[in-house]
């Protein structure tokens, strides 16, 4: 994302409250039949022979400017810690979102492996603490900005990792795919998905006592800038009013000087008060890449709530059973009943600081509830793939996660606490004593 305003000459246009109410409203959900699918893919990198050892900034610096003149299919980006990301252009289907990335991520790790790297799938790293590469003035005053709640906000951006899977809004009209069934569902299965994938359970060296602790992160970082709007039959509406609720992360500048990093102040007071300058539309936009909600809605629906796997393709599993759960109208309705009794554990609070979510990040499968109803859903998706055009392959990496992890009560985070000597087994097979 450009850190500079630029835009058509509409977006620089002053809009007032009940104007980006309504501009909210209209862009959060585009609904129709879900006919697409994507993923964002993002790792830590690590030195393949010292793991536990920073990579300086300008082998990262070498490695990134050749991997820039390699011809991939989906979007490369590099985070604010130095993590890499692709971004997948929206597919028709399974495979075909499967595929692309696939051999984009061959490429990449081409690159990275003539360098002496490696791409770690881990939800939050393991060993180094969190230090910026990138400095540019969005992630200036992001870091500014979140430093007023604590360490959570340096950690998030800089140490950690995440698959993040995104589906169409849905239909307009009510029923197993309608817009405000999956609005629903995302934030009750989001929560399964969030125990079935952790991934993060170590910082410094040591176990944090959460198997995700990439999702406390998230949730440390407060309600206003990484909680979810209220769950009621209007999602629009309730989207709006949270989207214009949360405080804004900053005022950017329109020349080369630095940008303000406002206190308390919301972007409905901003509208309202017209100061330190009138909003824009370009401002709204930009108000909504800053507010992280483990589901947002962009047109579509981002499910941003997955640990990164490990493996080389661990991360098809979580997009392919997101894609079953959502997009097979019978897997949809199977996963709606199978999560519809946890809903009484929310006690009404927005995902993520419920206490089902906390759960679910803390004991991730080893809660009974969480366990039993992962089962049901990854058995709905083992069904529902070959639907979908799902090739065996897809369909046994699922049902080979199912046996390992689900019908055990276990998750990936089990398997780096599993060390008996101490160490922490590193996805390249190294064993590492904190």
């Amino acid at each position: 994302m450009s850190d500079s305003l630029r835009g058509p000459a509409g977006s620089r246009t002053a809009i007032g409250e009940a104007e980006a109410e309504a501009l909210v409203q209209g862009i959060c959900f585009k609904t129709g039949p879900p006919r697409r699918l994507g993923v964002e893919v993002e790792w830590l990198v690590h030195d393949r022979a010292a793991p536990r050892r920073p990579v300086p900034h300008d082998r990262l610096d070498a490695v990134y400017a050749t991997l820039r003149t390699v011809s991939l299919n989906s979007a490369l980006t590099i985070e604010p810690g130095g993590q890499l990301e692709l971004s997948s252009l929206p597919a028709t289907s399974l495979m075909e979102c499967v595929g692309a990335v696939s051999a984009d991520l061959d490429a990449v790790r081409a690159v990275l492996r003539e360098e002496g790297l490696a791409l770690v799938g881990i939800g939050h790293d393991p060993w180094h603490p969190p230090r910026r590469y990138l400095r540019r003035p969005r992630y200036d005053a992001m870091e500014a900005c979140l430093d007023r709640t604590g360490p959570a906000g340096r950690a998030m951006m800089c140490t950690s990792a995440s698959v993040q899977v995104c589906v169409d809004a849905g239909h307009e009209e009510p029923g197993p795919l309608g817009h405000v069934r999956r609005w629903w569902l995302a934030h009750h299965l989001g929560a399964v998905l969030v125990a079935a994938f952790a991934n993060s359970p170590v910082v410094a060296g040591r176990p944090t006592g959460w198997r995700s602790t990439r999702q406390l992160r998230w949730t440390q970082l407060g309600v206003g800038r990484a909680g979810g709007a209220p769950l009621d039959a209007a999602p629009r509406r309730s989207w709006a009013r949270h989207v214009l609720d949360a405080p804004v992360m900053c005022v950017r500048a329109e020349d080369e000087g630095p940008w303000q990093v406002p206190e308390g102040l919301s972007f409905r007071e901003w509208a309202r008060s017209r100061s330190p300058r009138a909003p824009t539309r370009d401002d709204l936009d930009y108000h909504l890449t800053t507010v992280f909600p483990p589901v947002r809605p962009r047109g579509h629906l981002e499910l941003r709530m997955i640990d990164a796997q490990p493996g080389d393709d661990g991360w098809i599993v979580p997009l392919a059973v997101a894609a079953a759960l959502f997009d097979d109208p019978q897997a949809s309705e199977t996963a709606y009943r199978a999560v519809k009794p946890l809903t009484e554990r929310t006690l009404g609070l927005p995902a993520p600081h419920n206490p089902l979510w906390r759960d679910a990040a803390r004991a991730a499968l080893a809660d009974p509830e969480l366990r039993e109803a992962a089962g049901v859903c990854f058995a709905a998706a083992i069904d529902a793939l070959p639907r979908l055009g799902a090739t065996t392959a897809v369909t046994d990496a699922v049902t080979g996660y199912l046996d390992r992890y689900v019908v055990r009560g276990r998750c990936p985070a089990d398997d780096l606490l599993d060390r008996p000597d101490g160490t922490l087994r590193h996805p390249h097979g190294k064993d590492i004593r904190p």
